[in-house]
């Protein structure tokens, strides 16, 4: 069977299936599979339907160096609650280094060449190393995040890292994850209390003001088609 048919046939399978069903469908059927997590709302909504299923699920993050304190205490709160502790990847120090005689430290604002080399010494090669043996990725993108995700389909197939990319939340609504937190008394980033409903590296984040966009605090100096750092191509 070819990745097409494959990707078809899960989608298809999958289709009227719920989150918690399709979480479920993957851990029972799948042996590499692995959650990424950037410890937002979304990804701590998966979180909590992960280790419900399984205690050992793999969950894994980035840490880039550039995050905000409040990113460190929700993963403390996490692995507290779960008693675990999720799997950190850390950018190559060397390369960091090197990004740093380049382009300075914040060089990223400079343009979007620069701002793309950033994210991927500190996100794109870590996330490499964190999928080499996994054989389904898991992710927290909704659709009505971003115009650059809003024709993303439940499973497909990730030609950049060679695996299986599936999406449980794409049609989740902002409220429905806020639903679910509140209901389920998950740890979440105290960030998003302060207007910040998308957070990232603490230089590439800020709050959003009433009536932006959800993105909008991403890159901000940036038009909107191109606020994806790499690790999420359309």
């Amino acid at each position: 069977m070819s990745k097409k048919e494959l990707i078809e046939n899960l989608n298809k399978e999958l289709e009227n299936k719920s989150t918690k069903e399709v979480v479920t469908y993957f851990l029972d059927n799948f042996k590499n599979v692995a959650l990424s997590s950037s410890l937002a709302v979304e990804d701590q909504v998966l979180t909590d339907l992960l280790l419900k299923k399984d205690k050992n699920a793999t969950i894994f993050t980035l840490d880039t160096g550039r995050l905000h304190p409040e990113t460190y205490d929700v993963m403390d709160a996490t692995n507290l609650k779960y008693g675990v502790k999720i799997d950190v990847f850390f950018p190559d120090n060397k390369k960091v280094q090197e990004l740093y005689q380049t382009q300075g430290v914040n060089g990223h604002y400079e343009s979007i060449e620069k701002r793309k080399n950033c994210c991927n010494i500190r996100k794109i090669e870590p996330l490499k190393r964190a999928l080499n043996g996994v054989e389904v990725w898991i992710t927290g993108l909704r659709a009505s995040q971003s115009i650059t995700r809003v024709d993303m389909p439940l499973v497909e197939w990730d030609d950049s890292f060679k695996v299986i990319k599936v999406n449980p939340l794409i049609n989740w609504s902002e409220k429905d994850v806020w639903d679910y937190i509140k209901e389920n008394r998950v740890p979440y980033n105290k960030l998003h209390d302060k207007g910040y409903p998308s957070i990232g590296c603490a230089p590439c984040t800020r709050a959003i003001k009433e009536g932006e966009d959800i993105r909008a605090g991403r890159w901000w100096w940036e038009n909107p088609e191109h606020k994806e750092c790499g690790l999420h191509k359309k």
